[in-house]
């Protein structure tokens, strides 16, 4: 806990406790792989009921009342040879790992996917989430929010695009023209909980802000193994500072103000072709209507409730 909440290396930790480094990396090691034996019993798949961050809250029931959570990715700096560099090169150049959370809107991991390298796509891993053995399950008639880097897939349903989505792209005292910008406004608000838990995350694990120079397999169970741990302090200790200050998000402004687990094994061979990923033509239209009547009744009891002119 010491070397991931302070991000230090084990020279500095030797120095500090007075053991010698072999001592240090042997009880790393053997904390760490510890925590991924136990992992399981700290991920829950998301329940029936209707999240209290939903059922609460007008702008969001009972229009989401069928959605569990949020998927987002976020590329985790990853130190590899000279030889394995190429397929963790991300679109900016750096060396990363591209991890898939599934989160619910209380700020809890349902499902991490770590390991994958950093030029792989979002929609690549997302499939490789739903289609593996241990895959992340979306219940029969739910689904997650996820933005347009993933696309309205079975399961999961992104905002409408070529209409304005992100925080500051609603100016204060913004009001939507359409049932496209209102969707989009509230899903992003919604969808919001995955940049608070990904964020808190590394607050709290700075050791994910960095490359440690740990072998690949040692930094793909990092990931894993903070997320555990975050769920575990989620659950032990909800009102923790790093919470609180998490917790003080878009949710609580007006709209008008507004804009199970598996750790991948690493193949050194990266598919970049995502033609190769293909869905349910039918599916992928239900879902859209799906969209749409959420997008429209949304935009129905809005406009009806309009002060008058």
């Amino acid at each position: 806990m010491f070397i991931v909440g302070h991000n230090l290396r084990t020279r500095a930790v030797q120095e500090l406790f007075r053991y010698s480094g072999e001592t240090i990396s042997r009880h790393f090691n053997n904390v760490l792989n510890a925590i991924m034996a136990i992992s399981l019993e700290f991920f829950l798949p998301p329940g029936s009921d209707v999240p209290s961050e939903i059922s609460g809250d007008p702008r969001f029931y009972p229009y989401f009342k069928e959605f569990v959570g949020a998927v987002d990715g976020i590329h985790v700096p990853v130190m590899v040879g000279v030889d394995e560099q190429g397929p963790f090169r991300n679109k900016n150049g750096l060396l990363s790992q591209n991890v898939l959370a599934a989160c619910s809107f209380d700020l809890r991991f349902h499902y991490v996917l770590a390991g994958w390298e950093g030029s792989a796509s979002d929609l690549q891993v997302l499939n490789s989430a739903i289609t593996r053995r241990n895959r992340l399950q979306v219940p029969e008639g739910k689904y997650y929010l996820v933005d347009n880097k993933y696309g309205n897939v079975p399961g999961f349903i992104a905002p409408y695009h070529d209409t304005a989505y992100h925080s500051k792209e609603f100016p204060s005292g913004f009001h939507p023209q359409d049932a496209k910008e209102l969707f989009n406004q509230r899903h992003s608000l919604l969808r919001n909980a995955s940049d608070r838990i990904l964020g808190a995350l590394k607050a709290r694990f700075p050791i994910l802000m960095s490359a440690p120079p740990y072998p690949l397999q040692t930094q793909v169970k990092l990931v894993v193994a903070t997320c555990a741990l975050h769920n575990y302090i989620r659950k032990e200790k909800p009102d923790d500072w790093i919470f609180r200050m998490y917790e003080q998000d878009s949710l609580l402004q007006t709209e008008e103000s507004l804009p199970p687990i598996e750790v991948e094994q690493p193949t050194m061979q990266v598919e970049t072709q995502s033609s190769n990923i293909s869905f349910d033509s039918e599916q992928l239209e239900l879902d859209s209507q799906f969209r749409d009547s959420i997008a429209d009744e949304m935009w129905n009891d809005y406009i009806n409730n309009l002060p008058p002119m």
